[in-house]
């Protein structure tokens, strides 16, 4: 018996990266999982690594831009797995670049994928987290950085998301509902390209993080989601906790 057995889960960007991590890490402990993201054919792969784990997984093709499949998507999950307790918001269109380069259009994509989708699965899935769920929203290390030099978008989407964060798990704490962000660093699709991209800055950039290596998408980050959802966090609401190595400090 996991610590999560008979808990449901909606895990958004579940295809690849920490999303996947994380819906592994769930699921280990005897999660069902709905995972949500753009790409069927990687949902479906996922949903057997989650079946192999012992685990019930489904996969949810979803545009969390969308608002209309973002409501399809919780009511599916409702449907299949009878419920929905854990919710983490991990989709995110990244908008890159220096202010002056960043397109309107790019923007109001980094801001629908970002803190309006985040509201709207938080929204949606309310009625159904009453008196006991969680959600996990993710944020980012970028906007803790002293030089954002061609972060600063990508920066003020996630920055709203962790605003809205705080807002949920102070608004619904008396709900039964607890709201946290984590901000991960971890070896994913986006981290390698951003590597191959800019080789020099992420090599300047890895050589600060104390623990000396950027974190395992299951085992430090899935597995730090699994502690503050499970029954061990039940008191841990409205914060934000970096899983980076030691590399941010959160002030």
């Amino acid at each position: 018996m996991g610590i999560l057995e008979g808990k449901r889960a909606i895990v958004t960007g579940a295809g690849q990266g920490v999303g996947r991590g994380i819906a592994l890490a769930l699921a280990s402990e005897g999660c069902a999982i709905a995972a949500a993201g753009r790409t069927e054919s990687k949902l479906h792969d996922v949903v057997k690594e989650i079946e192999t784990r012992g685990a019930r997984g489904i996969p949810v093709v979803c545009d969390v831009g969308d608002a209309e499949q973002i409501e399809r998507c919780v009511q599916l999950t409702v449907e299949r797995l009878g419920g929905i307790d854990i919710l983490v918001n991990n989709a995110q269109q990244v908008p890159l670049g220096r202010l002056l380069d960043v397109s309107d259009k790019a923007f109001r994509l980094g801001f629908d994928t970002g803190p309006l989708a985040t509201l709207r699965f938080m929204r949606a899935c309310h009625p159904h987290l009453l008196n006991g769920g969680v959600i996990v929203n993710l944020g980012t290390g970028a906007a803790l950085r002293p030089d954002p030099v061609g972060y600063g978008a990508y920066t003020a989407v996630k920055e709203a998301t962790r605003s809205l964060t705080r807002a949920a798990a102070v608004e619904w704490g008396p709900d039964g509902i607890r709201v946290n962000a984590v901000i991960p660093l971890a070896t994913s699709p986006g981290l390698e390209g951003w590597i191959k991209a800019r080789p020099e800055e992420s090599k300047a950039f890895l050589a600060t993080v104390p623990l000396g290596r950027a974190g395992d998408c299951e085992r430090d980050i899935g597995r730090a989601v699994v502690a503050l959802v499970g029954p061990d966090g039940g008191y841990i609401t409205g914060t934000t906790l970096t899983l980076d190595g030691g590399q941010a400090y959160l002030r």
